[in-house]
């Protein structure tokens, strides 16, 4: 048995399967695909050809821990989802984040709410996203990195898996650290290779390779490839291999 919404218009060629769960002033386009117990929230904007895998939720209101340092607009804007995409299982997408078309979010990732996500993006299987993110287009994080609030990365970028990235560098214990919260900026091209760990406010220049298993403390320089903990300029990426 499925709750559908009496506002909820659904084109014939839309699939529904069991136990789903779609709210008030839910929007779903024309060819989409939507699984088993899948719950999408008011407002949610989902365009043609989308497919929902099963346990999937969509447009979840955002609700952070009183000690949070996320602070809240009284009207986040809904969920949007463009067209042609892949919504994996059990992925959870917040309220006020922004899909855009083509673009994959595998099985058991979470993107938060202000989350702008670009066309042909691809968001491994228990990838994290925090909070006030921007990802440009064709841009690939691999599984289970985690990318921190209030970081940025650019069009063509990778990330391999396991990739960590942070924004404070006081841990939580000064109120100077709410001014100066800052993720990774990673420029266009940039690769960060597998366990890499970049700290607070750090900018990956464009085309940088950061190797496997590095720290990065400091900005790069573009076109280099770093490596080390922490990481150091190693040579010159190869001509062959920039965008």
């Amino acid at each position: 048995m499925n709750f559908i919404d009496p506002s909820v218009v659904l084109d014939e060629t839309v699939e529904v399967g069991y136990f789903t769960v779609i709210e008030k002033g839910v929007k779903i386009g024309k060819n989409v695909k939507i699984g088993n117990r899948v719950t999408i929230h008011e407002g949610t904007v989902i365009g043609d050809g989308t497919t929902i895998a099963d346990g999937a939720v969509l447009g979840k209101p955002p609700k952070p821990a009183k000690t949070s340092t996320v602070k809240l607009s009284d009207d986040i804007p809904a969920l949007v989802i463009g067209e042609d995409c892949t919504i994996g299982a059990n992925a959870v997408i917040y309220r006020g984040a922004t899909i855009g078309a083509n673009t994959l979010v595998a099985d058991l990732a979470s993107v938060r709410e202000n989350v702008k996500i670009g066309n042909y993006v691809i968001v491994g299987r228990g990838v994290c996203i925090e909070n006030h993110v921007e990802i440009g287009d064709r841009t690939k994080i691999q599984s289970n990195s985690y990318i921190t609030a209030y970081s940025t990365l650019e069009d063509h970028v990778f990330i391999a898996p396991c990739v960590t990235t942070t924004n404070d560098n006081y841990m939580g214990r000064t109120e100077e650290r709410f001014s100066k919260i800052k993720g990774a900026t990673i420029k266009r091209g940039a690769r960060v290779g597998g366990g890499v760990i970049i700290l607070p406010g750090i900018t990956i220049a464009e085309e940088t390779f950061v190797a496997a298993g590095a720290l990065v403390t400091k900005d790069t320089e573009p076109k280099t490839v770093v490596k080390g903990f922490p990481a150091k300029f190693s040579k010159m990426v190869d001509e062959r291999e920039l965008l």
